[in-house]
């Protein structure tokens, strides 16, 4: 597996901060084979700079990344797949040559890294602009290639740093679909997103990251038992203060009130709720990833 044990990274100060920035305080997890873990966070919170440890791009200040049990070299890292916060593709190249380049790179044959370029191509719905160059694509398309180019020499480890972001629906199904290939054949795939519906749908687990810690991690099923199961009531046109000393929080949208709680007699709650009006809705429910990700950074 691939496990990131106590990273720490402390980036220079300035003038305005003299003491330099905690960039990451302890960070560790790991990712086993054929698992999809989600790496969250708000802008700034150690995902990009834990990304750039693992690829050697920065150097940690203490703490070990390790892949199958030995610590990550260049030769390591030249097997694995990564997608870089800043798309590293050249505008001018042609698509296909340019995938068929970077596969070279990782060592391949020109004859492995033109059948691996065919083949994502197809894979990613790219295949009718293989000869166009990169700056003609739209940003979408954009993205399908540099992904293409993370995957083409059949990488042991996939590192993708906001791989979705900025996509129209169907080219996230397109990269979801690539990515989830991957795992079922066995590759530990990391990636970072702002897209918690998109995180909590496609990830085996998921590391929630604040001010360069782990506030929370594990799979989606485990945090949400661990905040446990929500009441949600919705009452329509309901009688004035009909909530009045019930446990939890009242919210309006129209003429529907939500009641949503953790706590108090559930008959009790439905008995209040039927007097005071038409009852749409009465059941429990866990919590989405979005609000264990609030709950864990507050």
């Amino acid at each position: 597996m691939l496990e990131i044990s106590e990273l720490r990274k402390r980036f220079a100060g300035g003038p305005d901060a003299p003491g330099g920035k905690v960039a990451l305080d302890g960070i560790s997890f790991a990712v086993r084979p054929g698992e999809m873990f989600g790496f969250v966070g708000a802008n700034g919170a150690g995902k990009t700079t834990t990304m750039r440890i693992v690829m050697g791009v920065l150097q940690a200040d203490s703490g070990t990344v390790s892949w199958q049990g030995k610590p990550l070299d260049y030769d390591v890292r030249r097997r694995f797949g990564y997608m870089p916060e800043e798309r590293g593709l050249y505008q001018k190249m042609r698509v296909a040559e340019q995938i068929e380049y970077f596969g070279r790179l990782h060592g391949m044959s020109a004859t492995a890294a033109k059948k691996a370029t065919g083949d994502l191509l197809e894979r990613l719905g790219v295949a009718e602009r293989r000869n166009d160059p990169v700056q003609a694509l739209s940003l979408g398309n954009q993205q399908r290639v540099q992904l293409a180019v993370a995957l083409v020499h059949d990488p042991e480890v996939l590192v993708l740093d906001e791989p979705f972001s900025g996509l129209d629906p169907i080219a996230v199904d397109a990269l979801a679909a690539a990515l989830q290939e991957r795992c079922r054949g066995g590759v530990p795939v990391i990636f970072s997103s702002h897209q918690l519906e998109l995180v909590e749908r496609l990830c085996d687990s998921v590391g929630i990251v604040s001010a360069g810690r782990m506030v929370a991690a594990g799979t989606v099923g485990d945090l949400r038992a661990e905040e446990g199961t929500i009441l949600r009531v919705v009452v329509r046109d309901p009688a004035p203060g009909w909530a009045d000393g019930l446990p939890g929080t009242v919210t309006v949208n129209g003429d529907r009130h939500v009641l949503r709680t953790a706590d108090g007699d559930d008959q009790e709650i439905l008995r209040r709720a039927m007097k005071a009006g038409h009852v749409e809705h009465f059941g429990i429910e866990q919590p989405t990833l979005t609000e264990i990700f609030k709950e864990a950074v507050a």
